[in-house]
């Protein structure tokens, strides 16, 4: 005998569907709850990709436009801007921001000559060889630094 049970909308379910239903619910809550234990016990974390850095001087607000000539996206949360003369300037964003650390590409607007901890990003996705706008992202503190080469691993 098949026992029907109408859900929330007036519509009729099976009893047995129900079951089904209810087990795969439970199996994935568990699932996502357990991730985060399996990952503590058993797996190494992957090696940072921002590369190690000593501090040089206090965070400033902003940087001048002018003086950028390379940006480098190091994971979701860090960009290293490259200035003229050799300085480098670090900004940890506060959140992570989308899918930077995997397209590595971003765009800003700013009606000044710099860019400041106030300023927006925008994450650049290349989809079928054309560029989306991904997620926005605030700008952290601009922090001097000085990268620490490291030697390569044989």
């Amino acid at each position: 005998m098949v026992r029907l049970i109408l859900d929330q909308k007036g519509l009729v379910m099976p009893a047995h569907r129900r079951l089904i239903a209810a087990g795969l619910f439970a199996t994935g809550t568990a699932l996502f709850a357990f991730q985060s234990l399996a990952l503590a016990e058993g797996e190494t974390p992957k090696p940072s990709r921002v590369p190690p850095a000593e501090v040089v001087g206090e965070p400033v607000s902003c940087i001048n436009l002018a003086q950028i000539r390379d940006s480098q996206v190091r994971d979701s949360k860090t960009i290293d801007f490259m200035m003229a003369g050799g300085k480098v300037f670090r900004n940890e964003l506060p959140q992570q921001c989308g899918t930077l650390g995997f397209d590595r590409a971003f765009t800003y607007s700013t009606s000044l000559t710099q860019l400041c901890n106030v300023d927006i990003i925008t994450v650049l996705q290349n989809v079928g060889g054309g560029l989306n706008r991904g997620a926005s992202c605030g700008l952290g503190q601009f922090t001097p630094v000085k990268l620490i080469k490291q030697p390569k691993a044989k």
